[in-house]
């Protein structure tokens, strides 16, 4: 990325990200839920958020169709603006652990190297890759939005999984199998991920 904006310094806050998890009680993260359209990331990531918000955590999510209405609303499917529409999420996300919140990210982010950019935006730990695994044929089955049937038509260019690539998590923080899972216990895993990371305490269970 080619930096345009020369002539400025970074401004050093006065209240620091220690003291904005001081005043939340809890430790602040990115959420990074990935996987195909349909394959339960927002659905998860909200229910998560619900449970945590509930007992008291502050938390946000990023959902990849609301940013593309306001944020990314310039950009469209090609690799190139995928690339670029991950590489705001990041930033963005970036920013918002620094306000001592769990961040929460659903978004398809479809390649490797998108993901490992945004890992190493933000301190070792900071970044929790949540693969939301479910068979392709089981998304289109859901097909909520009727997006695999106009991409199957040739109605919707560059589609994950039809005739664009996903690269899917080697590594990831955690595994959640969508399509054997109830939400409830899928949402379970995820609050005991940030449990054993340190991230809350494990009372609120």
């Amino acid at each position: 990325m080619v930096i345009k904006s020369t002539n400025t310094v970074w401004h050093p806050a006065i209240v620091t990200r220690s003291d904005r998890e001081a005043l939340h009680e809890h430790k602040s993260v990115i959420l990074w839920f990935t996987g195909l359209s349909g394959a339960g990331k927002s659905t998860l990531a909200h229910a998560v958020e619900d449970y945590l918000h509930k007992t008291g955590i502050s938390t946000f999510v990023l959902d990849g169709d609301n940013v593309r209405r306001g944020l990314c609303g310039d950009l469209g499917f090609s690799d190139g603006d995928r690339v670029e529409n991950i590489r705001r999420v990041g930033e963005l996300a970036k920013l918002m652990i620094e306000a001592g919140i769990i961040t929460l990210t659903a978004f398809i982010s479809p390649f490797k190297s998108d993901r490992n950019t945004a890992r190493k935006l933000v301190p070792r730990g900071d970044f929790l890759e949540i693969y939301c695994q479910c068979p392709i044929e089981t998304c289109e089955q859901r097909d909520v939005k009727g997006l695999y049937k106009k991409a199957r038509a040739g109605e919707i260019p560059f589609f994950t999984g039809i005739d664009s690539p996903y690269e899917a998590p080697e590594q990831p923080e955690l595994i959640v199998n969508t399509h054997e899972q109830t939400l409830n216990e899928s949402v379970k895993t995820v609050v005991n991920l940030l449990i054993q990371q340190g991230i809350i305490n494990n009372n609120i269970c």
